[in-house]
């Protein structure tokens, strides 16, 4: 039921930007709403130095722009959005809990070792495009900030025999930030993602404070 109603919720955002596109006129001011959908390879930066190199992860994310122009061309704009992301990585950090605190420590050992991530995002982005009302297919570069919210996280881990789960761990920073930029022509655009802020707060191994960070690196789709 929560699938349908995202659905129809989507398709009917769909539906109101294809008729605003098509009532518009030359010379009228316009605005590029759109909903995006994003592919992107992930990497762990940041690590302990005794984590080695996280393996092959990625992220999905859409969700809804609402486009502010600053001036009647629309080559300027401001994007203000809201979506859903989800990322899943193989990482080096293992998850333990002692005396109903939960750890982190080293184990490149472990056969298996995923985080999976469900998070609210709140882009925002400083638009500029070569477009026009009835020129769809353009140049874009666009850079901002995105916010995200987590609202889930699972770090499950398997020793070769047993299978171990740690749902919302409270170490995990709910808030994140990081900076993006996008850039491409027509279809295909360019996304990265730069994490300014550590997933996880107040730990550490020994001495060494666990600074990582996210960056992502893929593809963003503009439906219009």
């Amino acid at each position: 039921m929560k699938r349908i109603f995202i659905f129809l919720c989507f398709s009917f955002l769909s539906a109101h930007v294809w008729s605003q596109k098509d009532s518009l006129q030359i010379g009228d001011k316009y605005s590029e709403d759109q909903l995006y959908i994003s592919i992107t390879y992930n990497q762990l930066f940041s690590q302990p130095s005794q984590v080695k190199g996280s393996g092959f992860s990625y992220g999905l994310s859409s969700g809804f722009m609402r486009d502010i122009s600053f001036n009647k061309e629309g080559t300027l704009a401001l994007g203000l959005g809201v979506g859903y992301g989800y990322d899943s990585f193989n990482h080096g950090l293992k998850v333990s809990r002692v005396n109903n605190e939960v750890t982190f420590e080293v184990d490149n050992s472990l056969t298996s070792n995923k985080l999976s991530i469900h998070s609210l995002e709140f882009p925002l982005e400083l638009r500029w495009r070569d477009s026009s009302v009835n020129k769809y297919k353009f140049w874009r570069i666009y850079a901002g900030l995105k916010v995200s919210y987590n609202f889930s996280n699972t770090f499950t881990f398997n020793n070769g025999t047993q299978d171990f789960n740690f749902r919302n761990v409270s170490r995990f920073n709910k808030w994140q930030y990081g900076l993006t930029m996008a850039a491409g022509f027509d279809a295909f655009t360019a996304h990265l993602y730069y994490g300014l802020t550590p997933i996880l707060k107040d730990t550490s191994i020994g001495t060494s404070n666990i600074e990582t960070k996210i960056i992502r690196i893929g593809l963003v789709f503009y439906l219009l």
